[in-house]
């Protein structure tokens, strides 16, 4: 089976190209946020993910999402991802899906996400809470998981905020951003006396 798109001499009235993504889609700040963070990110396809191999976000276009909410959350999210890659905050990308390195980066981006979408004037529903839901395996094994991926997702959403024009940013953001290269976000966290 071959894809459409990739075959020569069909019929023109066989394939027709899906629409451009509809811009009108995308809130004006969200976008100052896309094209500000310096970010690859392609618009096309059914999927939505990150891919570290070559540091690229895909997204579904704007009117593939049931409401508009929903492609604001979840480029918020692949952006987060790409946070961590090692020429910016250098997270650990090993874990495997299904793995508690992956768990813990997933928390981390939808924690990151709801923080830049909040700080957007974006209002995040509660399939962030959800998603987060869906790791509480790792939040029962370790107790200090949600406060080390919470401390992760803040730099994430600092860095992504931090880029944008100061006009557009939000009151506070990139006032600490550090471009020395990542801290020790692993280490364990001092018991209160």
């Amino acid at each position: 089976m071959f894809n459409a798109a990739q075959c020569d001499g069909l019929p023109e009235d066989l394939y027709l190209p899906p629409p451009p993504p509809r811009e009108d889609l995308i809130e004006p700040r969200f976008r100052a946020l896309m094209e500000a963070s310096g970010l690859t990110i392609h618009m096309g396809g059914q999927m939505a993910f990150y891919r570290p191999s070559d540091d690229a976000i895909v997204l579904p276009p704007p009117q593939a999402f049931h409401e508009p909410i929903n492609f604001h959350r979840t480029a918020a999210h692949e952006m987060s991802h790409a946070t961590g890659h090692p020429s910016r905050l250098a997270r650990d990308f090993t874990g495997r899906y299904g793995s508690e390195g992956y768990a813990r980066e997933e928390l981390v981006a939808e924690i990151s996400a709801a923080y830049v979408c909040a700080s957007l004037g974006i209002v995040p529903t509660v399939r962030h809470a959800d998603y987060i839901a869906s790791w509480l395996e790792v939040l029962r094994s370790d107790p200090r998981a949600i406060v080390q991926a919470a401390g992760l997702a803040s730099r994430s959403a600092d860095w992504l905020l931090g880029r944008l024009p100061p006009e557009l940013a939000p009151a506070g953001v990139g006032e600490q951003i550090e471009e020395d290269g990542p801290e020790d976000e692993t280490a364990p966290l001092q018991e209160a006396a």
